[in-house]
């Protein structure tokens, strides 16, 4: 950030305890401009007018949470992060309610997350109230980009990097914290389509001990080569396996996986358990609640590639979906592998698979009952 400030005003909250939060005067686009930008925002292609930044230096704690015009960073060559990689980030979204209203959903759980992930890389905490209050600040002041189209939202992305300018090898001592938010469009504008996916036999995502149950930057990077191998071989996804013996399914790029076991009623959902080397989406998490309400059994276990191999044979294993913030539910149609590939069912996606992402979209857009309080009110109906 460039030192030179625009006209601003010291909002009623704070960020945190002591740390008010400025409220700069933020250039706005014409709502000519914004909605043509509405109107196809794809994902990640445009960004709301406002972002918020604090800043962190050890000795003094957060310091200067301000509102501000969206707008380049500048930071040293040697900044910390650019060398040694101390960032770490979250995403979650906004959603336009029938009344007029705006909610984002389980900000809270994203928070903690967020804290985990800043303690597995040495990083300082942001206080869980502090790290909502930046989310709701940003929305509530960029409210007219959240989108009103069908399953459109408004995605919203925190983050933190270390800025100390300093090559030695050691956590940096200062920080900023920032989020931004980028309209997005439906996952699938034309319908859900079954994705293909390509098991990794060369890479890991993670082995144990190490950062694979936190978001941080260096887990996407390690990431991308195996992604490139699942492209050539003719995929949409790569699906990782664990690191000790290369036979347990973990995640598919980076959402959590489940596996539909029988059919109807007594169908049993089964996801891979939390070794530490999965990630713990908050989706994933809802979706076991969403699968148990209604009345299947869920279970996180272990889930060899061989099971599953198996069980699309003799037709016990009829569904395969994939979970996260993106897409909610994105069904598994095709499984490529060196060992040979196989077809998910008849490669279209599952009734359980949809009814479950139709339910926890209904809940998120406020078109049924939210029993559980994940909604998070940040605007009230204009």
């Amino acid at each position: 950030m460039t030192d030179t400030l625009s006209p601003s005003r010291t909002s009623s909250r704070e960020f945190t305890e002591g740390v008010p939060l400025v409220v700069e005067d933020v250039p706005r686009r014409s709502a000519t401009e914004r909605a043509q930008q509405l109107e196809d925002p794809g994902f990640g292609r445009y960004f709301t007018d406002s972002m918020f930044i604090a800043r962190y230096r050890v000795g003094e704690g957060w310091v200067d949470a301000r509102l501000t015009p969206y707008a380049p960073l500048q930071m040293d060559p040697s900044a910390a992060a650019l060398h040694y990689a101390q960032s770490i980030f979250e995403g979650l979204k906004a959603y336009a309610q029938p009344d007029g209203s705006v909610a984002t959903f389980r900000p809270e759980s994203n928070a903690a997350r967020f804290a985990r992930s800043a303690a597995r890389l040495a990083m300082p905490a942001v206080p869980d109230q502090a790290f909502i209050t930046a989310v709701d600040a940003l929305v509530d002041a960029d409210r007219d980009w959240v989108p009103t189209g069908p399953d459109q939202t408004l995605y919203i992305r925190p983050y933190m990097l270390a800025i100390e300018p300093f090559l030695g090898v050691r956590p940096a001592h200062e920080y900023l914290f920032i989020v931004i938010a980028s309209p997005a469009g439906a996952y699938f504008p034309r319908g859900v389509h079954p994705v293909s996916v390509y098991l990794s036999e060369d890479y890991i995502r993670a082995a144990p001990g190490g950062t694979g149950d936190v978001k941080c930057a260096g887990n996407y990077a390690a990431s991308l080569l195996a992604q490139e191998q699942a492209i050539a071989a003719g995929c949409d996804q790569v699906v990782w396996l664990d690191a000790v013996e290369k036979r347990y399914v973990e995640e598919m790029g980076g959402m959590n996986l489940f596996f539909v076991l029988g059919s109807g009623a007594d169908a049993e959902l089964v996801t891979p358990e939390l070794t530490g080397t999965l990630l713990p989406g908050i989706t994933r998490e809802s979706l076991i609640t969403v699968a148990r309400e209604l009345g299947h059994r869920v279970t996180e276990r272990k889930f060899s590639v061989e099971e599953w191999r198996a069980g699309v044979a003799d037709g016990t294993v009829t569904e395969t979906f994939a979970c996260g913030t993106a897409a909610v539910i994105t069904p598994v149609g095709e499984v490529k592998a060196r060992t040979g590939d196989f077809t998910v069912g008849n490669g279209e996606p599952g009734p359980l698979t949809m009814q479950l992402r139709a339910h926890l979209l209904d809940v998120q857009h406020g078109r049924v009952a939210d029993t559980h309080g994940w909604l998070h009110r940040v605007a009230p109906a204009s």
